[in-house]
């Protein structure tokens, strides 16, 4: 692997990147929270929750294009706070504004599960990202299995957010699905984060000071410097007193 180290920050912010943009894995539980709080405030009005929500989105987007985001991720998240309102106004049912979370947690799961199944781990490929060197990783024993278990364990957060938040869905429990979406959101994604980065910390500080010369090794001499500093032949005595010219034997 390439001999840059890597942080856990920027380790974070390279997984962020795939699923949507750091910042916005926080900015998209605003539109949430306002849901969540105007339904429960009115007693559980569908509407004026959905209108909010939808205030929300938009003053995100406001927000973002002016921290110079990449528009895709704008567009990506207002589009997807549009999908969950128009499908709860839609249904009439407050649970499916979470609907396409759901959805989405399940298809990450999956992805980041085969990813691990078929032994290109995506955590590893995120390390690669970071430090300019996408592959070479692949090659070594230790960072592939430490990648694989930091992969397992994104599928395995994906998949704990599914598991709590369907039966609640299916319940029709909104104010509890609510809650369990922003306390499995960026938080539980920051921590994941950190433990990705302890796992991947050893092999990619290993990989550093093997790339790192020796302070105790003494440098290989250049064979043209050498030849350069070789003192030449010591001239005979006797030659050197000779006048120019005389060839005979002293």
């Amino acid at each position: 692997m390439s001999g840059s180290r890597v942080g856990s920050e920027e380790m974070s912010k390279a997984l962020a990147n795939g699923i949507g943009g750091s910042r916005g894995l926080i900015d998209s539980s605003l539109p949430t929270a306002i849901f969540l709080v105007v339904y429960l405030v009115s007693g559980s009005q569908l509407m004026p929750a959905v209108w909010a929500a939808l205030a929300g989105g938009i003053i995100v987007a406001v927000l973002r294009k002016v921290r110079g985001e990449p528009l895709q991720q704008i567009v990506a998240g207002l589009i997807g706070v549009g999908i969950a309102a128009f499908l709860a106004a839609r249904t009439g049912k407050a649970e499916d504004f979470f609907l396409p979370g759901l959805l989405i947690n399940l298809a990450y799961a999956a992805v980041f599960a085969v990813s691990a199944l078929i032994r290109r781990p995506l955590v590893g490929y995120a390390a690669g990202a970071v430090t300019g060197d996408l592959t070479s990783w692949h090659s070594d024993p230790a960072a592939r299995r430490a990648a694989t278990v930091s992969t397992w364990l994104w599928a395995a957060m994906f998949t704990v957010r599914v598991m709590v938040q369907v039966p609640l869905y299916f319940a029709g429990l909104v104010g509890a699905l609510g809650v369990a979406k922003l306390a499995l959101g960026w938080p539980l994604f920051l921590l994941v984060a950190y433990m990705s980065y302890r796992i991947m910390a050893p092999v990619l500080r290993r990989d550093v000071e093997d790339d790192e010369p020796d302070p105790g090794e003494a440098p290989v001499p250049d064979p043209v410097d050498q030849q350069s500093t070789v003192d030449p032949p010591p001239l005979d005595a006797a030659a050197a007193d000779r006048p120019p010219g005389d060839q005979s034997s002293s």
